[in-house]
């Protein structure tokens, strides 16, 4: 690499998901003074959602990732129809029935908050998060990232075709397979589920009260997102072998297993779309950063899905990552290392906290023997008894308790 070359960009982003356009958007939404030129990378770009329905694949978003999208001028863009505030989360043990000593509820009027969060479309998201970040000035770059070499002045991505770009800092948000963390030399850690989860949209006998069910199963849990039709997005995580006997079954036959695997909580399930189907783990990134280059989101880490926190997670790291180079004191120093490993610090610490919290409940509740089951039942009495540690909880799921960056604590 030759010295003296002025990067072309400031910041280059690889991935057009959710978590890079916003990062993408925020650099510059947030008008950093020294943010002058951004760009995001990607194999394709998410074309304009069609069709009346919602996306199969929705996301839970927490009161931090709304608030850090309306700093985007992402969240009034999104349509109403795909947006939906619930009010109350109702967790409970297979072997109990809500209301009673097995289950436990979140109510946000306990709270004094309008909502718990918002059940929010995921092509949707994905497209206004990408409109907002042209918007903004946001320079899109269609291709493959082949190799990566950085320098004491810049990174240099050379993609499959032949071209070459420039830039002070690179941000990794190309997911779970991230081939920029390849090409970084970053491992990962952790290990598989050897789960699915199996994702729908259904319709129950009974209304879901704008609330989000989730009941815990020995082979995994199922869990019943609530949407402005009245139908409930579903996420049912069991074990692969049972995933592939669940999908083989005629559509009468797994609504009576999924009603069975609910407790009937909601009465009858009726599927209303095709089943889809994720793999799970859980994954961190050994370290998060390198000179000039730093992680985010999926490509950093992935958490088991029974609390909905991987997006909001990931949408932390954005707002942590733009504060911390908001402090820089200059895109120069964008891919200065130190800056970078306090970012790395900050993030790697809560992200463990929350794997390690969410791996944990899926090993509690997943087990049968007598003394977990003592266990999870004292447990779930014991918060339902102290309205202090249920606000905790509440408030940490919404992602405004522990270190959340300054800007998002009175938006």
């Amino acid at each position: 690499m030759s010295r003296g070359r002025t990067p072309a960009f400031d910041v280059i982003i690889v991935g057009a998901g959710v978590i890079g356009a916003v990062m993408a958007s925020l650099l510059l939404a947030r008008k950093l003074s020294t943010a002058g030129r951004v760009a995001v990378v990607a194999d394709q770009f998410a074309a304009a959602p069609v069709g009346p329905d919602w996306d199969l694949r929705v996301f839970a978003l927490s009161r931090a990732s709304e608030r850090l999208l309306k700093v985007c001028g992402i969240w009034n863009s999104l349509p109403a129809t795909r947006v939906f505030p619930y009010e109350r989360m109702c967790v409970f043990d297979a072997g109990g029935t809500p209301p009673g000593p097995n289950s436990l509820t979140f109510d946000c009027a306990e709270l004094g908050e309008p909502n718990l969060g918002y059940i929010v479309d995921g092509k949707e998201l994905q497209w206004h998060c990408l409109k907002a970040a042209r918007a903004a000035g946001v320079v899109f770059i269609e291709g493959a990232v082949e190799a990566i070499s950085a320098g004491d002045d810049a990174a240099i991505l050379r993609l499959r075709d032949g071209r070459e770009l420039r830039g002070t800092l690179l941000a990794a948000a190309d997911g779970t397979d991230s081939k920029t963390r390849e090409l970084l030399r970053i491992d990962t850690a952790g290990h598989a589920y050897y789960q699915d989860a199996l994702v729908a949209h259904v319709q129950t006998a009974q209304v879901h009260a704008n609330t989000a069910w989730q009941r815990f199963l020995s082979t995994g849990p199922v869990a019943f997102l609530p949407l402005n039709d009245g139908r409930c997005s579903m996420v049912w995580s069991v074990a692969r072998p049972r995933a592939d006997l669940l999908r083989a079954l005629d559509p009468q036959a797994f609504d009576q297993a999924l009603t069975e695997a609910s407790g009937a909580v909601l009465g009858q399930c009726t599927l209303t779309t095709k089943l889809a189907t994720f793999p799970l783990k859980l994954q961190y990134a050994v370290d998060y950063a390198r000179p000039r280059a730093v992680l985010l989101g999926d490509a950093a880490h992935v958490v088991h899905p029974l609390a909905g926190q991987g997006l909001n997670l990931g949408l932390l790291d954005c707002a942590a990552l733009a504060q911390v180079l908001d402090e820089a004191g200059g895109a120069g120093n964008f891919g200065d290392y130190k800056h970078l490993r306090r970012y790395e610090r900050w993030r790697r610490s809560e992200n463990i906290i929350a794997a390690a919290a969410l791996d944990g409940l899926e090993r509690l509740f997943s087990n049968s023997d007598a003394r977990s089951v003592g266990l999870r039942t004292a447990g779930l009495r014991a918060v339902a008894r102290m309205p202090f540690v249920k606000r905790a909880l509440a408030k940490r799921a919404l992602g405004v308790a522990g270190d959340v960056p300054e800007f998002l604590k009175a938006v």
